[in-house]
């Protein structure tokens, strides 16, 4: 059965309100409240998602900001700010225990609006959503005992907004992970069968055992090398060179990039990346938007996998993605096809960019925007991506 972690790179770990915040001043509080909108317009490489290239707001978010007082309600006004954008790639850096899961890190459904239905695409492995009998295709009719439409209009509602673009799938998305400490109910219906109703636990409450960085089979096919949601973790570098060390010469090296939602870091896509390369590759493009706001001077680059000393591999490699394949996930999916992979499953979990820390001045809470376009080489931005299904 799957563990779900979540590595720093990409996601909040459940973090209350450290102790040096406490300290500070409710002018302070409130000053780093109504920063986080400079924040947005100076540094969320997306903007052009919305009218005029201005990120949504309200005067009920406005209002929240304004009457900031503490750690508690900055961090409440921030998750609420943060959710404004419709961007499951933008998030704070602490959490309260009742905060909404992280998509797709602690999700196990993957929910679209088609027409006027909202509509199960994926269905996590391992999970109580698949345990519970969830399939591809069935209709989410209510979420919490509520009709799923009046849910997600309640969703924006409470931030006093209008649904921006992207905002029925996302809400949707959101409310069926539920907050983090509580059981969550769907009512659901597979074509013309009757509806049922199921309670799903949380996936804060899974108590799995850890499992290793990777796991290693082989079949018929080659070699598969399943990554555990572990692109963040410095260990997975060893783990992956001892797994490969076992393929034969020739063999097929079969990815598996299915539960990698919570992201990583270049370093470890790289070290994965450098088996499989003779010589200097390109294999993703960024574009550094927010210096370029800031400097009105475009900055953009391609980036490179190298080979790596005494580590190499000359037999295909083949990469499965999914819905669950997520931010360095999606990078190593367009990395491969640009070394001639073949890359099957998508779509992925279609994040934005690369996301850069940024500290409020006076209480510390970190804010986590995409401030950085990430493509393919050829230029395809990273999240509109694809390749055929499996």
């Amino acid at each position: 059965m799957a563990r779900f972690l979540v590595c720093t790179a990409f996601a909040a770990s459940l973090v209350f309100i450290p102790a040096a915040v406490l300290a500070q001043s409710v002018e302070q509080f409130r000053d780093d409240a109504l920063s986080i909108d400079r924040l947005i317009d100076e540094n969320y490489a997306y903007l052009d998602r919305f009218t005029g290239g201005k990120a949504p707001s309200s005067e009920r978010l406005s209002s929240e900001a304004a009457r900031v007082t503490d750690g508690g309600t900055l961090l409440r006004y921030a998750e609420r700010r943060l959710a404004s954008l419709a961007d499951h790639h933008a998030i704070t850096g602490s959490s309260f225990s009742n905060s909404w899961a992280l998509v797709p890190s602690y999700s196990d459904l993957w929910i679209e609006h088609d027409g006027e239905r909202f509509v199960v695409t994926a269905v996590r492995d391992d999970s109580p959503a698949s345990q519970a009998g969830i399939k591809v295709g069935d209709a989410v009719l209510e979420i919490g005992g509520r009709s799923t439409t009046l849910a997600v209009q309640d969703f924006w509602n409470d931030l006093g907004m209008d649904i921006p673009p992207d905002g029925l799938g996302f809400a949707a998305r959101v409310l069926a992970a539920g907050r983090r400490d509580s059981a969550r109910t769907l009512t659901l219906t597979s074509g013309h069968d009757n509806p049922r109703t199921v309670t799903l636990a949380s996936l804060y409450a899974e108590n799995r055992p850890a499992r290793d960085a990777l796991s290693v089979s082989r079949g018929a096919d080659g070699l598969t090398i399943r990554i555990n949601d572990s692109l963040g973790d410095q260990a997975t570098i060893a783990a992956f060179d001892a797994a490969m060390a076992q393929a034969d010469q020739g063999e097929t090296v079969i990815l598996d990039l299915r539960d990698t939602p919570s992201g990583g870091n270049t370093v470890i896509a790289r070290a994965l990346m450098g088996w499989f390369v003779t010589e200097a590759r390109p294999y993703q493009m960024h574009r550094n938007v927010a210096e370029e706001r800031r400097t009105s001077i475009p900055r953009q680059w391609i980036e490179q996998v190298l080979p790596r000393e005494g580590k190499h591999h000359d037999g295909p490699v083949k990469v499965l993605v999914g819905r669950w394949t997520g931010s360095m996930g999606e990078g190593l999916a367009v990395g491969f096809d640009a070394l001639g992979a073949q890359v099957r499953g998508c779509p992925m979990a279609g994040l934005l960019g690369a996301i850069y820390d940024y500290r409020l001045e006076h209480s510390g809470l970190v804010i986590k925007l995409p401030a950085e376009r990430l493509s393919s080489v050829s230029g395809t931005p990273r999240e509109h991506f694809t390749c055929a299904p499996l």
